[in-house]
């Protein structure tokens, strides 16, 4: 059974102390922050972090030889396995000899100069082989890259919803900003402001695996697209149930609706991301995060039959003619030089077979640790995989949807998993119990992350 309230209180409050002793230098440079940052860092998402404040990461002092892989050192000395890795976007891991190479090879030459190099025509192949779609187009992030296939959809389509599944997480698109509540009633997710977003118009919201529900929001004949993950990451790790993607598809074909399948997390189910694993067939494809080692970049793909609806629209000029109109997204940035340059390198020396195949075992044996401890210790818990991501969920059973993860979760328990293993040098993702394996995890990292867990399942017991 879960520990009391009364016990969990108990370990936080010793938890918070340590983490204060340990980190006072992060503090204070958190509290210089205050002064210049508008939540104290350069992003809000740095709060998010439990302890009171962030850990400022240390250099490397001149002449450290650190290899390349998942551990850093904080400004207070203290050393951590980074199973977080930037929540995805270090997916490579920190420091990659090729990632470092192309950075400083094409900042030599130029890194933004509003023109393609050589590694364009290498990417652009690669991205077709790999991921199955002909045609793709770069952006900063993956939200830019959501935002342009639902714009391309609603102007090939004449429509104007965009419908998600609850508890899904698709960056700062504000139709996603939605979810059900415990009554079923649209409402906004994660205390996201509504911000005057006519979501009554332009969102439609169902349950993942719910093949009823999304037959009859489609059959009113206004979604534009449907935008979805494979498998749900954001509200913990929700698998599609069996069937469900065949379903998916055949009604967005019947009912004309362009399908997005957005892989920016599960990107880590293989080489080829889920997609290409279990033979999905989106209209649209988006990958962000960790296609260009960390650099702020994503990608968006279209298959032939939707390419030529977007020509059709808006169709290339001639070769003479000077191409004025931006579309309404990219951006200056997008597809610059040394993005593209890193790009080349992910692909072709980072994220390549033989770095799946080893981060596929590591994550089965972070999965295998995990689920021994909770069992020696009779938890009602259970750890479930996506690829090379692990996560602890607070129930026996895997959930169907998002209502499932919100009947079992338990916030106060979730904070004080993160702060044992923050205080013992084990880094997981901060907004969810997830854990995420990379070309550079070894082993003794993810040994080192099962012995903490399995000290924090023994110290529940009262």
């Amino acid at each position: 059974m879960n520990p009391s309230t009364e016990h969990v209180a108990a370990l936080m409050a010793a938890e918070q102390a340590l983490y204060a002793r340990t980190r006072t230098r992060s503090g204070e440079l958190y509290a210089r922050g205050k002064a210049h940052w508008l939540y104290g860092a350069p992003s809000h998402w740095m709060r998010r972090w439990i302890g009171g404040w962030p850990v400022y990461v240390a250099d490397r002092p001149p002449g450290d030889t650190l290899s390349y892989g998942v551990r850093f050192t904080d400004v207070d000395g203290n050393h951590y396995v980074d199973f977080c890795l930037g929540d995805t976007g270090g997916m490579c891991g920190h420091g990659h000899p090729a990632v470092v190479e192309a950075m400083a090879r094409q900042a030599r030459v130029g890194t933004s100069l509003m023109l393609p190099t050589d590694d364009a025509a290498w990417v652009g192949a690669e991205l077709q082989r790999r991921f199955g779609l002909p045609y793709w187009n770069l952006t900063t992030s993956a939200s830019d890259a959501n935002r342009a296939c639902i714009r391309l959809a609603r102007m090939i389509t004449g429509r104007a919803r965009v419908l998600v599944f609850s508890g899904a997480y698709h960056g700062s698109v504000e139709e996603a900003h939605v979810e059900l509540d415990p009554q079923g009633q649209v409402r906004m997710r994660n205390g996201v402001h509504p911000n005057a977003f006519p979501h009554d118009r332009l969102s439609r919201v169902v349950e993942f695996n719910d093949v009823p529900g999304l037959e009859a929001a489609l059959r009113a004949g206004d979604v534009a697209c449907v935008l979805a993950e494979p498998a749900m990451t954001n509200y913990g790790i929700i698998g599609p149930q069996p069937g469900f993607h065949a379903e998916l598809r055949r009604l967005t074909r019947e009912t004309g609706t362009v399908l997005i399948i957005d892989e920016t997390h599960t990107i880590s189910s293989g080489v080829g991301g889920y997609t290409r694993a279990h033979g999905l067939e989106p209209d649209m494809y988006v990958l962000g995060k960790a296609i260009a080692g960390g650099i702020p970049a994503a990608v968006f793909g279209l298959t032939q039959a939707m390419a030529e609806r977007v020509w059709h629209e808006l169709p290339p000029l001639p070769p003479t003619a000077r191409q004025s109109a931006h579309a309404g997204f990219g951006g200056t940035l997008a597809g610059n030089a040394l993005t593209v340059s890193v790009m080349r390198a992910v692909l072709s020396q980072v994220l390549n077979d033989d770095a799946y195949e080893r981060m596929l075992a590591l994550a089965e044996r972070l999965h295998l640790g995990v689920t021994d401890s909770i069992l020696r210790h009779g938890l009602p818990w259970h750890a479930t995989r996506l690829g090379a991501r692990v996560e602890t969920l607070f129930s026996v059973d895997e959930p169907r949807d998002a209502r499932d993860v919100r009947r079992s979760r338990d916030h106060a328990l979730e904070a004080l998993l993160h702060l044992y293993l923050m205080n013992r040098g084990v880094l997981i993702t901060p907004f969810h119990n997830m854990m995420l394996c990379c070309p550079g995890t070894t082993a003794a990292d993810v040994d080192r992350h099962n012995a903490v867990f399995d000290e924090f399942a023994a110290a529940l017991r009262p």
